[in-house]
């Protein structure tokens, strides 16, 4: 009986675990985007993890939220919805926010938040204000 609660706490305590990204260092920051596919990024492009399964952010021009779901290190951008503002720099987020789909691998290396994918396609965002 002991054992079949011990088990059954133990299994709650894992449920509660947040296996995202949210839960492997990537929540409590604001990541700025520095590069897509190793070229510097000269707009403006902000994410951000800001509750268990969430993602949201700012583009150059709109901002964004969605889904992330999957156990880190997987990463899946889902269901993105933005906002429908033009500016100049419109081809710039749009670059952004497909490249953001592409990508399937997420690892936080202390400032620094990168996503990849099997293509070789990397962005790297970095921990800031």
């Amino acid at each position: 009986m002991r054992l079949a609660l011990a088990v059954m706490a133990l299994s709650a305590l894992g449920a509660c675990k947040d296996e995202t990204v949210t839960g492997y260092g990537g929540a409590d920051q604001i990541w700025h985007l520095e590069s897509i596919d190793g070229a510097a990024f000269g707009a403006r492009a902000m994410l951000e993890f800001p509750a268990k399964g969430a993602l949201a952010g700012a583009g150059p021009c709109n901002t964004y939220s969605g889904r992330q779901t999957v156990p880190y290190p997987w990463f899946s951008a889902e269901s993105v919805a933005t906002t429908k503002r033009a500016c100049p720099e419109l081809a710039a987020e749009a670059l952004y926010l497909a490249a953001l789909r592409e990508m399937s691998l997420v690892e936080v290396l202390g400032p620094v938040l990168i996503l990849s994918n099997d293509a070789g396609r990397e962005m790297v965002f970095r921990a800031g204000e």
